[in-house]
């Protein structure tokens, strides 16, 4: 049996999930085309913004004002009160699909993208080949958009860049889903990554990671994309605590003492883009 308690049904596939400035739990629902903010107190729920282009990754500028990742046209776009604005063309920088976000406390976004298309491949030959220790995925660029939409490249040659976030020591950490692992790197005044190392080998779990977050106690909650679990992963790859989810999750956040867990039976578009059969998941910590 699952851990989790079923917060919402009915979705297609969450990605993204935040804590707002405001506390509430913000998440992307890709085929939806929707970002969703909800209070995880009343259950009272409001879409914020609609995003044609599907909307991924999410964060705030300083000043509150939304940032939300367009996928499809690998794009950042920023929330007004006039609607969604351009914030920054990933054009020169993402390969495929843009995809998961952070902002930081500056507003500069670090943005990962696919590097090539992995739901086709995955229709074409399934996910085994991609677990071989082998095969190596396309490499790609982590985009790092400065607070005024100029695009620049943090860190080249990641493997399908993921989940990021930063640690409590001011250092980030990227999930490299196709490399099976943590990638940490520090961080310089001026948003600049360097020191690259490995921060958590993940391979030999069986965890490919997708959405990750951190905790108040600097571990990080990794959601493992080919299983129905999250991990809490300490520096070095010692997997400290396991939560069971109903489905396999692709994406987490800590809100308050709660693990939220996004879930779905699959990522793949041809299943879950015409069905509802998406959740929302939580897990008092």
């Amino acid at each position: 049996m699952a851990d989790t308690t079923v917060l919402r049904e009915g979705l297609r596939f969450g990605e993204g999930p935040r804590q707002g400035p405001d506390g509430r739990l913000f998440y992307s629902d890709f085929y939806d085309h929707e970002v969703r903010a909800l209070d995880l107190a009343t259950g009272e729920e409001e879409v914020v913004c609609e995003v044609p282009g599907q909307p991924s990754g999410l964060g705030w500028l300083p000043d509150g004002r939304l940032l939300v990742v367009s996928m499809l046209d690998r794009k950042v776009l920023r929330l007004e009160d006039g609607g969604l604005v351009e914030h920054a063309d990933l054009g020169g920088v993402a390969t495929f699909h843009a995809n998961d976000m952070l902002v930081d406390a500056h507003g500069r976004a670090y943005v990962g993208n696919f590097g090539f298309d992995l739901h086709a491949a995955i229709a074409a030959g399934g996910e085994a080949p991609m677990l071989e220790p082998g095969w190596v995925a396309p490499g790609t660029s982590l985009a790092l958009v400065e607070p005024d939409g100029a695009v620049g490249v943090a860190a080249e040659d990641l493997k399908f860049p993921n989940g990021t976030a930063l640690l409590p020591d001011g250092r980030l950490v990227v999930a490299e889903t196709l490399a099976f692992g943590l990638t940490g790197f520090a961080v310089a005044d001026d948003g600049s990554l360097s020191d690259r190392r490995v921060f958590a080998p993940l391979r030999e779990h069986g965890i490919a990671p997708d959405g990750i977050a951190v905790d108040a106690d600097g571990g990080v909650w990794v959601a493992p994309a080919l299983r129905p679990f999250a991990f809490r992963v300490e520096e070095g790859g010692a997997i400290t605590r396991e939560v069971e989810t109903s489905q396999t999750c692709f994406a987490v956040a800590v809100v308050g003492d709660k693990l939220v867990c996004c879930t779905a039976p699959t990522s793949q578009p041809e299943v879950v883009a015409g069905a509802r059969l998406g959740k929302l998941e939580v897990f008092d910590l």
